[in-house]
């Protein structure tokens, strides 16, 4: 199995880079290194051991490798690489404000990170959409932290973070944040080759649900997903008005997933979103770049 996606500045089709390709494979495609898992990684004690180790010096000599493994445009970045004190420092990096512009027109609604992209027009009237075959109920995502019912018929869209994407989560919109809820859970990747076995790994894995008021686009739930290996996941901002393009928190080392949910009537994705969406296709995005507009 290869994991596809467009590439949205160029059009191109990809092959994803798969991150620890083979250990995921062995993980998620044989019994053994499932079994193996579920009794050594899937374990909170595991994440927080190997978040101490990424957050150490010794983590730092992987820097370099990565940085030309997966082509990051160090350009971008606020410090040097070598200014970094560990592997997390670098991983949960801040870029230059110039790298992720968000479009100012507040009928515009922007990405809140980078990543790969699939949408959802219209959940249907069980409050539920499809990932991978599989349905995925509102409710049971949102673990009765905040009401389900207003994003019946409402829109979606899942952006999903792999270990080398800029890791820091932004607001689409000006509005008011409530003070974010935390909800335990496993520690499963998001990566396709995952969801093939778990495709239910978004009402699994741990997450954050944060009751979002935009001022243009109504009532957002704002929902970051954790997975393997990721130690925590971090807000930074303070409850209260905030402005579009603002920071909202960030992932720590690992891979990982942002939901955003919309009332019914708000939003229209954009033509070339929804073509690929229905295609299974997801599609790779920028922090702040246009996924759609007011109607």
């Amino acid at each position: 199995m290869k994991i596809i996606y467009r590439n949205r500045l160029s059009g191109k089709i990809v092959t994803e880079k798969i991150f620890q390709e083979n250990t995921l494979r062995w993980l998620y495609e044989t019994s053994i290194g499932y079994v193996v898992f579920y009794l050594l990684l899937n374990r909170k004690i595991f994440h927080l051991l190997y978040g101490k180790y990424q957050n150490s010096i010794y983590s730092r000599h992987e820097i370099p490798q990565f940085i030309i493994q997966y082509e990051i445009n160090i350009t971008e970045l606020v410090l040097p690489p070598d200014k970094y004190f560990s592997f997390n420092a670098f991983f949960t990096r801040k870029l230059k404000p110039s790298a992720r512009p968000f479009v100012v027109d507040g009928q515009v609604f922007c990405a809140p990170g980078d990543g790969k992209v699939t949408v959802y027009a219209r959940l249907n009237s069980q409050t539920k959409f499809q990932i991978k075959g599989q349905h995925i109920y509102i409710h049971t995502l949102l673990a009765d932290s905040i009401n389900a019912n207003i994003y019946s018929h409402g829109a979606a869209m899942v952006l999903r973070l792999a270990p080398y994407d800029y890791h820091r989560f932004h607001f689409p919109d000006n509005g008011i944040a409530q003070p974010a809820k935390y909800i335990k859970g496993e520690y499963h990747s998001v990566n396709p080759l995952a969801l093939v076995r778990v495709p239910d790994v978004y009402c699994r894995n741990q997450r954050v649900v944060t009751q979002f008021n935009s001022d243009n686009f109504g009532n957002i739930a704002y929902i970051e997903v954790g997975a393997l290996t990721v130690s925590s996941i971090i807000q930074t901002y303070t409850p209260g008005n905030v402005t579009r393009g603002q920071e909202k928190g960030y992932f720590q080392y690992g891979g990982s997933t942002i939901i955003l949910l919309l009332e019914p009537n708000r939003i229209v994705f954009d033509p070339d979103l929804l073509r690929d969406s229905a295609e299974n296709l997801e599609v790779q995005v920028l922090t702040g770049s246009k996924l759609g507009n007011k109607p």
